[in-house]
């Protein structure tokens, strides 16, 4: 039973991811798919830098918190 609903799951996501690339593709106006999937490479790569950033603050942030030097 459990695997039956993940299966609808994914062919309910899969549908929809589907669609969305159709719609996307049919556009002209806004750049269509590659300028989509460029926004997207650069909104990842600039969560990870801000990731990154916070990541190394924070343990800057410990280590001066326990008196370890880095």
């Amino acid at each position: 039973m459990r695997s039956l609903i993940w299966l609808s799951l994914g062919l309910a996501v899969g549908a929809l991811a589907y669609r969305a690339a159709q719609q996307l593709r049919d556009e002209p106006r806004s750049g269509g798919l590659n300028r989509a999937a460029n926004r997207l490479a650069d909104s990842t790569a600039h969560f990870a830098e801000d990731v990154r950033r916070a990541m190394a603050a924070r343990e800057a942030e410990l280590r001066n918190a326990l008196g370890i030097e880095a």
